[in-house]
């Protein structure tokens, strides 16, 4: 039986991901194709601008997420679930999405180029910032602080003495995640960058689908993997060298802002905050009705036609790629929660073995979505697995980057099942199997309809591997909103700016159903610690009666 639950999501880890990674290795080793590409000019100049945006990308969200961060771990004040809420669903957005938001609201200078680019990766990941560093802030004991300034030491001196050093760890996690997501960046790219700007993503995509130099495409990807591992590397080693055993404490009581300077630097901040998140998305919506004239409602009312006018043709139908991503969300959301929940129920009814296909399923995470659509590319594209033509590689490709949260999001659940009630039931006579769906099976819906919320949003969103396995005229809303807004034309543009508010408005409905869904529970949901702050605020509000 064991066997057989885990013989589903094993063969598919093996074809989908293991195979075409398999695939990639090996058109990576030629020597004529690491000698070519290394030699190369651009190669250097493609990563050096990839290594130095992303560090420039994460010093800025970690300076501008620090001040949120402490005011949302350490002060209690009218309308914070409601900010970290924005700053979530900005997080779970599609990155063409973000890249629309700040070509919407960025001046015509600005709103193109290396400022734009560094500006989406700030907006983007701030949440990450804000969720890990304050959840290791509002854990911190708060007298060593009140000693240093007892003992006269000014507030910056206290930061950089006391609470830096604590944070640090917290700090370094963080770094490496946005350093990751803006390290193998590539919507933004596509959206933001000017002609020739690329990163190690966009310059495997470039040579794999328009110069059709697949060797050299294949060593970029190992190169951007071996910078990925040692850099990931370093953060945990950082990690482990400065950790400092504390007495970590329950989440301390979120005092309300008491003098005029505290009041002013939560409000301030609070705002400045909401007007980073909610600014970009409210001008994408504006620009959708912007026309040659003024305010025009065409790009929406032309939706669906390919041709908006005589003689300009959109080259992409925007109601098809609309219903062909929620055609492909929905396949791709039951293959996940299928073979992710046949996973967690292997992984939790299991020992060791259970260990390694857990390890398994993680494997999609530590990879880009590049790196997975290029493998697939390049590995079902002779016969007798000739499957590029195929409708359901897209939605695999998807189901492939989702499966994790599925795995992760049950298998807490699983976890938390009392073994003893299996026992009794078995003791009442009942069968084994029959035990199982009386006393695990009812605690399952409600993880796997977060599970499938997390599913749809992610394949509702993704570009990366789209990009390499869709087929022309059979586009995704992400590959469409990319190819409008490169077109020319106010009306075009504005049909891309239609397309990415549909798409914002589909993703953040997504979430909240998620949300709701692990409010209704103890299922957690986005981020560590989630429904603490709530579990906080409720306790605050009872010992303020």
């Amino acid at each position: 039986m064991l066997l057989a639950l885990a013989a589903v999501p094993v063969v598919f880890l093996l074809v989908f991901y293991a195979w075409p990674f398999a695939t990639l290795l090996e058109r990576a080793i030629s020597t004529d194709a690491i000698t070519t590409t290394l030699s190369r000019r651009r190669t250097w100049s493609v990563a050096w601008f990839t290594l130095w945006q992303a560090t420039a990308s994460t010093a800025l969200t970690l300076l501008v997420g620090f001040l949120p961060a402490y005011v949302i771990a350490r002060y209690r004040f009218a309308g914070r679930r409601l900010l970290v809420g924005l700053l979530t669903s900005v997080f779970v957005l599609p990155t063409v999405v973000v890249g629309a938001a700040l070509l919407a609201v960025l001046p015509e200078s600005l709103e193109r180029g290396v400022w734009a680019i560094l500006a989406a990766h700030v907006i983007f990941n701030l949440a990450v910032v804000v969720r890990v560093v304050g959840v290791t802030w509002e854990h911190l004991p708060t007298d060593l602080e009140a000693a240093a300034a007892t003992l006269g030491a000014s507030p910056w001196q206290v930061v950089r003495t006391i609470t830096l050093p604590l944070l640090r760890p917290a700090l370094t996690a963080a770094g490496s995640i946005v350093f990751l997501f803006t390290f193998t960046s590539f919507g933004v790219i596509r959206i933001l960058g000017t002609a020739g700007t690329a990163t190690i993503e966009v310059e495997i995509w470039r040579r794999a689908t328009q110069l059709g130099d697949i060797g050299d495409a294949a060593v970029l990807t190992v190169l951007q993997l071996v910078v990925l591992a040692a850099v990931l590397g370093w953060a945990t080693t950082s990690q482990r060298r400065h950790g400092r055993a504390l007495a970590i404490r329950p989440v301390a009581a979120r005092a309300r802002p008491r003098t005029t300077r505290q009041r002013v630097l939560v409000g301030t901040t609070a705002l400045a905050t909401a007007a980073v998140v909610m600014l970009p998305l409210g001008a994408l919506v504006m620009r959708s009705f912007r026309g040659s004239d003024g305010f025009s409602s065409a790009a929406w009312r032309n939706l669906g036609r390919a041709e908006v006018r005589p003689g300009i043709r959109l080259g992409v139908d925007p109601l098809d790629a609309l219903v062909r991503s929620l055609q492909t969300a929905a396949w791709a959301t039951l293959f996940a929660v299928v073979i992710g929940a046949l996973a967690a129920l292997a992984i939790a009814a299991t020992g060791r073995t259970g260990r390694l296909l857990d390890a398994g399923v993680m494997l999609p995470i530590g990879t880009s979505a590049v790196t997975i659509g290029f493998g697939m590319l390049i590995t079902f594209d002779t016969a007798p697995f000739d499957w590029r033509a195929s409708w359901w590689l897209v939605p695999v490709g998807h189901a492939l980057v989702a499966v994790p949260f599925v795995v992760r999001t049950t298998l807490t659940v699983l976890r938390s099942v009392e073994p003893r009630l299996l026992e009794a039931a078995a003791t009442l006579g009942a069968a084994p199997t029959r035990a199982w769906r009386a006393v695990v099976l009812p605690n399952l819906w409600r993880p796997l309809t977060v599970a499938a919320g997390l599913a749809t949003a992610i394949s509702l969103g993704e570009f990366g591997a789209t990009s390499f396995l869709s087929r022309s005229g059979a586009e995704t809303m992400p590959i469409a909103i990319e190819r409008l807004l490169g077109r020319t034309g106010t009306l075009l543009q504005a049909q891309g700016f239609a397309l990415a508010s549909i798409l914002a408005a589909a993703t953040i409905v997504a979430v909240l159903a998620v949300e709701l869904a692990g409010r209704s529970g103890d299922t957690p949901t986005f981020g560590p610690g989630a429904g603490a702050g709530d579990r906080t605020d409720r306790r605050d509000r009872a010992r303020d009666r």
